[in-house]
């Protein structure tokens, strides 16, 4: 038998090593928070151990600070979206893991300029703990504190049961409107009114292809067959609703905008905010098939896409698979995810 292979009833698989561009897997994040504010120096390291990245100007005086943290492994979420009228700090975990609480404490101070600060992050157990836990060390600081967390994955939770629904790609355009409203000199409890509004009109679900490779571990993260497809995982390799055989582009979109679409009761003259996500390796090519069909299936309904985000924005390191996001959008929701805002992943002038 050939050397790493193993020996199954109808065939032989081969299983070859993991391959991935780094140094140390224990330095995995610092050598890329180190490279990545070294491409973009309007961002800064800071913390005790540098797991904070903030905008390099500092806080803005007089504006509500807007803080997340999260797991790395993500990129653009969560720290790639700090940056003008968006995010303003953010506390960087290991990869797959949340932040520790000193980190998240640090990265409001960061934030603060004065109006108080929104922590706005996924819906995670350890990011949960930290973050409240901060809030609370943070009140005592005299620093004014709300939360609030992202829940816009579907197939983690039943309707019914939305607080307990993970955030994933949502996150994207749930940060653009709350740190547009922040750039506009709103007060904490608009923003943090804002903020709940944004989550409630989003929704999103996922599809993987392949796994990925936690660079600690060195090995993927769960396994799929050849040939099948799990509708419903989620970004760290969470269980989904169904796994089978692989689906068509067109079939997926459908189904996908079937899980989406009852839940904001969207209808003819609607508008709405729509990302089509690689989970990390897949295609651009891929993704605008999926968003043609996606986009045929709104003009046929009579509802207009504004804005519509096709690439990377919320990844599961090199997973194969894609989500789609869907935001209902009102007059205050369409006029923020339109402002200006800047950031080293995302550009809207």
């Amino acid at each position: 038998m050939i050397a790493g292979a193993t020996q199954c009833s109808h065939y032989i698989h081969i299983e070859y090593p993991v391959k991935k561009i780094l140094n140390n897997p224990q330095h995995y994040v610092d050598e890329m928070l180190e490279g990545l504010c070294a491409a973009h120096p309007e961002l800064q390291r800071m913390g005790e151990d540098g797991r904070v990245i903030a905008r390099s100007q500092g806080a803005v005086d007089g504006k509500v600070g807007i803080v997340t943290g999260g797991g790395s492994g993500h990129l653009p979420v969560f720290l790639g979206y700090v940056g003008e009228g968006l995010l303003d700090s953010c506390a960087v975990g290991n990869v797959f893991a949340g932040p520790r609480m000193a980190d998240c404490m640090e990265a409001a101070r960061a934030a603060d300029g004065g109006a108080g600060v929104l922590q706005l992050y996924g819906n995670y157990g350890g990011d949960r703990m930290n973050f409240d836990m901060a809030a609370e060390m943070l009140e005592l600081e005299g620093i004014a504190t709300a939360s609030v967390r992202v829940t816009d994955d579907v197939a983690s939770a039943p309707a019914d049961q939305k607080d307990k629904r993970r955030g994933v790609a949502g996150l994207v355009l749930v940060y653009k409107v709350v740190g547009a409203k922040a750039a506009e000199g709103a007060s904490l409890e608009e923003v943090t009114r804002l903020a709940r509004k944004a989550n409630e009109a989003c929704r999103s679900i996922g599809v993987a292809i392949t796994p990925c490779v936690v660079p600690e571990s060195g090995k993927p993260s769960f396994t799929i067959q050849d040939g099948e497809m799990e509708f419903g995982m989620g970004i760290h390799g969470e269980p989904g609703l169904w796994r089978g055989p692989l689906k068509t582009a067109d079939e997926l979109a459908d189904e996908m905008l079937s899980r989406l679409m009852p839940e904001l009761d969207l209808r003819q003259g609607d508008q709405v905010g729509v990302v089509v996500n690689s989970l990390g390796a897949t295609p651009a090519e891929e993704l605008y098939i999926l968003f043609r069909r996606v986009a045929a299936v709104m003009r046929q309904k009579g509802i207009d896409i504004v804005q519509p985000l096709v690439g990377r924005y919320a990844t599961s390191m090199e997973m194969t698979g894609a989500s789609l996001t869907l935001m209902k959008l009102d007059d205050e929701l369409e006029r923020l995810l339109t402002a200006p805002a800047d950031c080293p992943f995302w550009r809207v002038y």
